[in-house]
């Protein structure tokens, strides 16, 4: 088997504090090293001492750009990720990647979670309208696949009156739409037009050379055909206007690493120098690494045994489980959150008098009747332009618990409706005030009777927890996207996660049929 080529970590080491002796020690070395002249030298490798580089990226189905080891799904790689560790080199400052869905990479680089976005990311204009480019680190082009067998097609003239898969929004929809008379069918993952060309539901797929590389290379049911389409720059996205001083020095370190020939060692390893790199480089030397990372990503995702993928399945056992103890911490939160406000609802309708009975109201249809999703990304991304800007977690946690809270408000009133009128007038009769009336009387009785539709709910959350991955929060979903796209394979892990949720579930299921048959007998009596 191949060595595989994992990006670099840049890890901070502890030492011992330091003796006279080791002091001495170090005084002689450095003096060594500047009549050496090799001081500048031990500056190249010393640790970051800079900021550290906050680079944005979706992991999932992103071979070779950025996405998990198959080898080791704790590690993350890809040639992005090796190009921003010589980047963070040459800069003084340690690369720290911030995982998010691709279709949102620019607007979570103007609400500032991060410095920059490296992910297959086209100079286009409409990129460029949106935020500031730097000069190209990698040049490609579009690579026809077809299934192995059919007829090549040569061009995208070749394409017309056939159903062509592509990326949704890349750079290959817009020349595909342009070309009319093409059945163009978009994807959010790469994976997905494959897997629908090998079932025979698309004709053909055209998508960036690296993408084709790496999910249709190693396919024997698919081959590449034809000439290259068009010609695609990626270049690293900065926040528009904000930080040209970073532009220029990401600039700069992009230009030593093609001169110095690091940009080309990279793209040896992952197989992805190519004669239109080495026309735009200028560099025409033959190859100057083995392939060795793309290998390991072939051996890696290759099937060998029903054997060797229990063991694979094993190992994504430990990734797993930090997602699923964060859907759960998520979940908690939330529902706390929703049945605090939901409470406050309810009695703001019930017993509040009309205006607060109104602006409940307003809120709880203005919840419920808008798109869990859209309030998500609202909070995330919508929030920051008025200058509230939230970590992922705590907007997860708020976007759940805010939608909840309009539900359960409706659950809670009705619990509340469901007290005859008489018992309050009778707490208030034995000298109690409306409030101890509420605290003493009603509210108990009220939470008996709305305790199972209460805990259905949570049950609910727990699943709808999983939207929460659209702002860069690896749970449960998101790691099954993350594995399921990197291995081909939807079948085998979403089982493992579906088992995950049902065992986060079931107790909650329990506690619910609990409720509804002890709860409802309590309130039955206490009817009598």
């Amino acid at each position: 088997m191949p060595a595989a080529a994992h990006a670099v970590q840049a890890r901070a080491t502890s030492e011992p504090e330091p003796t006279f002796l080791g002091i001495a020690m170090r005084l002689a070395l450095a003096l060594l090293l500047i009549l050496t002249g090799l001081t500048g030298a031990f500056a190249q490798t010393a640790a970051p001492s800079g900021p550290p580089l906050r680079y944005g990226a979706d992991a999932t189905s992103g071979a070779p750009y950025v996405f998990k080891d198959p080898a080791d799904p704790t590690v993350t790689t890809g040639f992005e990720v090796d190009i921003m560790t010589e980047i963070g080199k040459k800069l003084g400052r340690k690369p720290v990647l911030v995982q998010n869905d691709w279709g949102n990479l620019i607007p979570g680089l103007n609400a500032g979670l991060y410095d920059l976005v490296i992910d297959g990311l086209e100079i286009t204009p409409a990129h460029q309208a949106a935020a500031d480019f730097t000069i190209p680190y990698y040049t490609t082009f579009g690579q026809i696949v077809i299934r192995r067998g059919d007829a090549p097609l040569q061009t995208v003239a070749d394409l017309k009156g056939k159903s062509v898969g592509t990326l949704k929004s890349s750079q290959m929809e817009y020349i595909l739409r342009a070309a009319g008379n093409i059945d163009v069918r978009t994807y959010d993952e790469e994976i997905d037009a494959y897997s629908d060309l090998k079932l025979k539901r698309i004709d053909a797929t055209v998508m960036d050379f690296p993408i084709a590389v790496y999910y249709a290379q190693p396919d024997r049911e698919l081959q590449f055909t034809g000439e290259p389409v068009g010609q695609i720059q990626y270049g690293i996205a900065v926040k528009k206007g904000a930080h040209p001083d970073l532009v220029a020095a990401l600039n700069t370190a992009l230009s030593q690493m093609i001169q110095d020939g690091s940009l080309r060692e990279v793209l040896d390893r992952w197989g992805l120098w190519t004669p239109m790199m080495a026309q735009v480089t200028g560099d025409a030397r033959p190859m100057q690494a083995q392939p060795s990372a793309y290998e390991h990503f072939v051996d890696a995702t290759q099937p060998h045994g029903w054997k060797a993928q229990l063991e694979r399945y094993a190992r994504f056992l430990p990734q797993l489980g930090w997602a699923a103890v964060m859907t759960l911490q998520i979940s908690i939160l939330a529902m706390v959150l929703a049945v605090g406000l939901g409470a406050a609802l309810a009695l703001c309708r019930v017993y509040g008098g009309k205006i607060l009975d109104h602006v409940a109201q307003i809120y709880i249809e203005v919840v419920r009747g808008t798109p869990l999703l859209i309030q998500v990304l609202f909070i995330y991304y919508g929030l920051p332009k008025i200058g509230v800007q939230l970590d992922p977690y705590v907007a997860g946690v708020l976007a759940l618990g805010l939608n909840y809270a309009a539900y359960e408000a409706e659950n809670y009133r009705a619990g509340l409706l469901a007290i005859p009128r008489q018992q309050m007038e009778a707490a208030v009769a034995l000298n109690m005030t409306e409030r101890q009336s509420l605290r003493h009387v009603i509210i108990p009785q009220a939470a008996r009777i709305v305790l199972p539709p209460t805990t259905n709910d949570f049950i609910s959350l727990i699943k709808d927890s999983s939207l929460v991955s659209v702002i860069s929060l690896v749970e449960l979903t998101k790691t099954y996207e993350q594995i399921s796209t990197t291995y081909y394979d939807y079948f085998g892990t979403g089982i493992l996660v579906a088992a995950i949720y049902l065992i986060i579930g079931l107790p909650f299921v329990r506690l619910a049929r609990w409720a509804e048959k002890h709860v409802s007998r309590g309130v039955t009596r206490s009817s009598q």
